[in-house]
């Protein structure tokens, strides 16, 4: 199974940013994870287009964006002009996911939809076969540095049955409180794409705890 450690720049120094997307880069990341926040879908701001443009200039790494906002279409073309590589919107935000997914993927990136802790996977299982990537949430969107909610593990397992039921490929992510302990439940769980931020900014060593994430499953 390829997995991939997503570092959440949320978590990063904003003062030396550039910094740390080199020293995540030197680490082994796969490719970083840019939560958007309106202060209106979840009660916080975080960064908006001028940021994701500069971080793209700093990173040949794919660039994730998840978009907790509403009205997530409305700068599908700016994303796309900056060169974002995978896009995730809400399901809660849209009265017309299918055709956003659509849309995404049109202007040439990986489309995502995320599911909060309490949305269940019944809410986006008419999307499983067109989307890229199912990003599950296992803390509250809005702010950074929350304690795993464990729960969140069974909708892992269940959209693992219903990729094996379907023979789909679609990508199961999860992000908050990805840790080396959390991460080796994800993974056993059938979840390839680990988004980590407190954890990876925080450690003295990121190289070692990124390769402890993405290899747990082999130990």
């Amino acid at each position: 199974m390829r997995v991939w450690v997503l570092p959440s720049l949320l978590s990063a120094d904003f003062l030396h940013l550039s910094k740390d997307i080199k020293t995540m880069e030197q680490a082994g990341a796969d490719a970083f994870h840019l939560d958007v926040m309106d202060g209106q879908f979840v009660p916080n701001i975080s960064y908006g287009l001028p940021v994701i443009r500069a971080v793209r200039s700093a990173t040949d790494l794919p660039l994730d964006v998840h978009l907790m906002t509403e009205n997530p279409e409305q700068f599908i073309d700016e994303y796309a002009r900056i060169g974002v590589d995978m896009l995730s919107f809400h399901i809660e935000a849209t009265h017309h996911a299918h055709s956003l997914v659509k849309s995404i993927q049109d202007k040439g990136m990986r489309a995502g939809v995320a599911l909060n802790p309490q949305t269940p996977v019944s809410s986006v299982e008419h999307l499983v076969g067109d989307v890229d990537f199912i990003l599950i949430m296992s803390v509250n969107p809005g702010f950074g540095g929350q304690s795993f909610i464990s729960h969140c593990l069974d909708k892992v397992h269940k959209l693992t049955q219903i990729k094996n039921e379907y023979n789909l490929t679609f990508d199961i992510e999860v992000d908050g409180g990805i840790n080396d302990d959390t991460a080796k439940q994800c993974l056993a769980a059938g979840a390839n794409l680990l988004v980590s931020g407190s954890h990876l900014f925080n450690t003295d060593n990121a190289e070692n705890a990124i390769t402890m994430m993405r290899d747990v499953n082999e130990s």
